[in-house]
Parts: C-alpha cells; sequence; structure tokens
C-alpha cells in the first residue's frame, strides 16, 4: 500500500514537473510579429523589392524552423535561446539594411 501511495505522488510530482517546463519563447515571439511587421511596412512602403522580400521572409521561416527544433525536445536551453537571439539579430541588421539601401520596388 504504501509503494503504491509512493509510486502515485511521485508520479504526480513528475507530471507537475513537465508542467512548468513548458517550452514559452514569448520574447522570440514578440521579436518575430515585429520584424514580419517591419517587413511588412518595407513593402508598403516601396523600400523592399521582391527579392529583398524572399530573401527576409526566407530568414524569418528558418528562425520559426529552428525555434520549433529547439521546443521538439520539450525545453529550449539558455544555448537555443542564445542561437535564437543571435539569428533574430543578424535578421534586424538584414531587415535595416534591405530597407535603407538604393533598391526600390518597381
Amino acid at each position: 500500500m504504501k509503494i503504491k501511495a509512493l509510486t502515485l505522488a511521485l508520479a504526480m510530482i513528475a507530471m507537475t514537473s513537465v508542467t512548468f517546463a513548458q517550452t514559452k519563447t514569448p520574447e522570440i515571439n514578440k521579436r518575430q510579429h515585429n520584424q514580419q511587421e517591419r517587413i511588412a511596412r518595407g513593402i508598403d512602403s516601396g523600400q523592399l523589392n521582391a527579392k529583398e522580400t524572399a530573401r527576409l521572409e526566407n530568414r524569418e521561416a528558418k528562425i520559426q524552423a529552428d525555434k520549433k527544433t529547439a521546443k521538439a525536445d520539450g525545453v529550449v536551453t539558455k544555448k537555443e535561446k542564445a542561437k535564437l537571439n543571435r539569428e533574430e539579430n543578424k535578421t534586424s541588421k538584414a531587415i535595416y539594411k534591405q530597407k535603407h539601401d538604393a533598391q526600390k520596388s518597381n
């Protein structure tokens, strides 16, 4: 009887631990949303042409895929978050560079 109670208690603790280990990445989600808006504004203003837009969208898709991979095991580690953050930084710089170059949409 004590073994059943102990096993049940351990199972409850394990399930609670899984609940707390959810893979939340709100800062990355927010950055992705902001960057998508920046790309959209660049398209609307004519600062981005189709080729530049496609390139930037591909970068965003890669970040999304990397985020999905990081979440696959149920935990996004500090190292994975740092990698995603570096990718977001590079994409942010690319958006700025593409929006402020001499190329315009037709």
